[in-house]
Parts: structure tokens; sequence; C-alpha cells
């Protein structure tokens, strides 16, 4: 599997959004249930953190030291996130009821985890930086001590002592709170303390963050397609269209799911009888924790895994007893559901290009599969506002326009320019012993050679130059962008010309 740092460094280089996904749907169990704790347990406000911690990190990817344990600069930042929103009264009267009834607990009996939730996060923020990791990465994520390790530079041992003088600060720090706890019973609070997500918070979170990294503020299709049309009352429109266009994608997460809800209640069953005969060997572990003699390694294992899944499970179960529909999507559930909702909304796109022949040109040849993708419409968008549909098909257009006057007729100019004295041929057919590849007459036959006075003078200054290449005419005048393919470079209009396809005499 690809570590945090891979995917990181590859969302912050080529802005791999499935990268990014990745790390969301990995992490997001961990950052919602600290910020679940800090703002004692507002299921709204810790979603609300949750997405604000992730939007950050698509903000700060490519300045994270490389050596960043991702994991608990997570959790480090939930928390602090999450505090922020907390009012300082409420906490401080958490912690002075919190104190009182843990003082007054004189007998052996260990604080229940009502207790511990308002002061462990408090806790694990005292520590430094290098021991909160490696509570975060052995306790809440759950790894062992070879992957917390290699982790933090060091080797299986070294990270094994690490752990164990980190938990032993840990559980100081509770003690002089009020909170006695053995290591052992320690331990397996923090396994138990992660609680999964609500159901398609990490699809949101996804879209949402990476949205605000890009300074959009929000997923909003038609206006990205919008960019280089100069539309005028029909913005408005649009905006108001598109401003739906993000709930679309967990509106159709929760229908399909509703669909084969069925199944999953059955699953849940399932879960529940293997669970069952599990609690056996849980009780025995849990006995043997309050056995004077220490637990293994391996016992110890076992006791913060079979924790750790049984208060998994009965958040479960609270979650379908609640809403059926919100039982937990796997991290390879959402993948799959969003690269299935990407090719949908492809298809769509296509089919109307279909329907409306009038709207398509040869030039979609150079389209990749990801520049479809960039382009598609949620799959429930059925077209039914007019200019939505224009907009779309213009946006393909003029994407797969510039692809090939960027990455065909350019290059192409250019060989011909240094084969011939730098002189501009008068023809495009005198071009095609310079393609890399044999272009279609259909293609050709959209694009012409003028001279740039030919051209309204606006246009002039983005070319430089005597001779120009440009399509012949729009398929929308309106809203398809003029290309200008010059021997130094291509040139899309934009918004900022006016009357762009008007010719001079």
């Amino acid at each position: 599997m690809t570590d945090d740092a891979q995917l990181l460094r590859q969302y912050a280089n080529e802005r791999a959004e499935p990268a990014f996904g990745e790390l969301v749907a990995r992490h997001i169990d961990l950052v919602f249930s600290a910020a679940l704790r800090v703002v004692g347990g507002d299921r709204h406000l810790a979603q609300d953190v949750t997405q604000t911690v992730f939007a950050d990190l698509a903000r700060k990817a490519g300045n994270l030291p490389h050596d960043v344990v991702l994991a608990g600069w997570l959790y480090r930042h939930a928390c602090f996130t999450a505090a922020k929103v907390v009012r300082a009264e409420r906490r401080r009267q958490i912690r002075e009821k919190t104190a009182i009834e843990m003082n007054a607990l004189h007998d052996n009996t260990e604080p229940n985890w009502e207790q511990i939730a308002p002061v462990l996060d408090e806790a694990m923020n005292h520590l430094s930086a290098s021991d909160r990791d490696a509570i975060v990465l052995r306790f809440l994520k759950r790894q062992d001590f070879r992957a917390v390790g290699s982790a933090l530079g060091v080797g299986e041992d070294a990270a094994q002592k690490r752990v164990s003088r980190a938990l032993e600060k840990l559980r100081t720090f509770l003690s002089r709170r009020g909170v006695t706890l053995t290591a052992t019973t320690l331990a397996t609070t923090l396994a138990e303390s992660v609680v999964s997500a609500p159901a398609g918070l990490a699809v949101s979170v996804t879209a949402a963050s990476l949205s605000a990294a890009a300074g959009t503020g929000t997923i909003l299709v038609l206006l990205r397609i919008m960019a280089g049309t100069k539309l005028k009352t029909g913005i408005v429109s649009a905006i108001v269209a598109a401003s739906v266009v993000t709930p679309l994608l967990v509106k159709n997460q929760a229908q399909a799911r509703l669909r084969d809800q069925g199944e999953r209640v059955r699953q849940r069953a399932d879960q529940l009888a293997k669970f069952q005969a599990e609690k056996e060997q849980l009780s025995k572990l849990l006995a043997a924790a309050k056995n004077p003699r220490p637990l293994s390694n391996d016992q110890l294992s076992d006791l913060m895994r079979l924790r750790g899944e049984v208060g998994r499970l009965r958040n479960d179960v609270r979650e379908l007893a609640q809403a059926k529909i919100n039982a937990p999507m796997s991290r390879k559930d959402m993948l799959a559901f969003m690269a299935k909702y990407s090719s949908e909304g492809v298809t769509k796109l296509k089919q109307l290009l279909e329907a409306n022949p009038s709207e398509n040109i040869p030039e979609l040849q150079y389209l990749t599969d990801d520049d479809w993708r960039k382009q598609a419409h949620p799959p429930e968008d059925n077209f039914d506002w007019p200019e939505a549909s224009r907009m779309s098909m213009s946006a393909v257009r003029n994407m797969a326009e510039f692809n090939f006057a960027t990455r065909m007729l350019q290059p192409a100019l250019q060989r011909y320019a240094r084969d011939n004295n730098g002189r501009f041929p008068k023809d495009l057919s005198q071009l095609r012993s310079w393609f890399k590849s044999p272009i279609d007459d259909a293609v050709l036959q959209r694009w012409e050679i003028l001279p740039v006075t030919n051209l309204v003078r606006e246009l002039h200054v983005l070319v430089g130059e005597d001779w120009v290449i440009t399509q012949i005419a729009p398929v929308n005048a309106t809203l398809d962008q003029r290309i200008l393919v010059g021997l130094g470079n291509v040139r899309p209009t934009g918004t900022v010309i006016t009357n762009r396809w008007v010719r001079v005499p």
C-alpha cells in the first residue's frame, strides 16, 4: 500500500485528487473522533471541524515537512481546530466536574469512558510531538511496532520503548487530573476511542477540501464550464443552478446505498453473531488485564483489536438504529463509488454530444479520459436547463481544440519553420509532413492561416506575430473561445476580448 508520504507528495506535486481522497479515507475516523471528543460529543460540530482540518491539509500539503507523520499532524490539528470552537468556560466546567467525579472514586474501579474523554485530548496535547505521534500511530491508528518505527524513523525495539515511555507520561498526566488508570487499561481505552465517521462524510470532505484548495470555495461544475465565457444575466442563473451540484454527490451516494440496504443489514447481523463468539475471548483477556502479571505484546494487541472492534460495532449498530442508510462505507467502497460516479458523468456528457451532432467537433478525439472527467456533469443532471447544456458542450470543445493546438498544430508549425528558414506556411496542407501522426481532413478543414491584421485590433497584442492559425468559425460564437496559434505560443482569447470572432474586412 502506498504510504502517506507518497500520497501527500503526489497530491502536492500533481494535484492528484485520488491521492488526496485516499488520505481522507485513511484518516477521517481519527480526525472525526478527536474532534468529537474535544467538542463534547456534538457530532455536527465535529463534522465541521473534520472538514476544516482536511481543507487545511489540502492547502498546506506542499508546505508540510518531508518527514512529517501525517497521522500525528492531523490529530494535533484536529484538536487545535476543535479547541478554537469550544468556549473556554464550558471546557473548564467539564474539567472541574470530571476532576470531582474522579476524586470521589476511592475504590479500585477504573473510570469509565465518559469520565476519561473530557481530559484525554488535553493530556495528549501536553505530550511532545514525538511522544504524541507514537501514541497516535500505536493506539489510535492500531499499527504494530514495526510500522510505528518505520514512520518515526527508528527500529522496532526503539519504537516499543518510545511508545511505553509516552504511554507512561500520558498516564502520569491523567493521574494528576484525578484519572487513575493502569497502563493496560489506558492502552485499551485509547484503542476504543476511535469511532467511525458518519457515512458519506469522507466523500463530501474530499470534494470540498479539493475545491477549497483550488480557491473556488465549492465544487461548481457549471462555473468551471463558464470560465472563458462572457455571459451576463445567464451567470446569475448558472450560479444558482451550480450551487446544488456539490450536495448531489452525497445524495447520489445515499440513494445508491439505500437500494442495497437489505444486504448491509444482513451483513451487520452476521457481524453481531461473529462478535458474540469473540466476546468470550475478550472477557478472558480483560480478566487477564486485571491479573498482576503483565500482558504480552501479542495479548495486548489482541485486546486492543477486540476492544476497538467492539467499539466500532457498537457505534455501527447505533447509527443503523438512527438511520439505516448511515452504515459506514469502507475506503475501497468509497473509492469505487467515486470512480463509478465519475464514469456515469462522462457517459452522460458523451450522450449529450451524440444527441446534438451540430455541437460535435472532430477535435474531441484529442481529449484524454482525465479531460472528460474534468468536464463531466453529475450523473443526476438531466440537462433540463438549455444554457447549462450549451456551456457544457462548449467547455468540452474548448478543451479539445486547445489540446489539438498545443499537442499537434504548434509543434508541426515550429518544425516546419525550422526546416524552412523561419517562414510561415501559406496553407495548412503544407504542414502534413511535419505532423508526428496523421491528421484527419475533417480537423484541418476547421482551421485556417490568417494575417493578424485580419483580426480585431485587441487580438494583435495576444500574438505579437504577423501570421496565426485559428479556427475558421465557432460552433457557438458567444461561448466558444478563439485559439491563436503562432510560432511562439498558443493563445486562447479567454474573457478579455470583446467580439473576439469578428474579423476586419
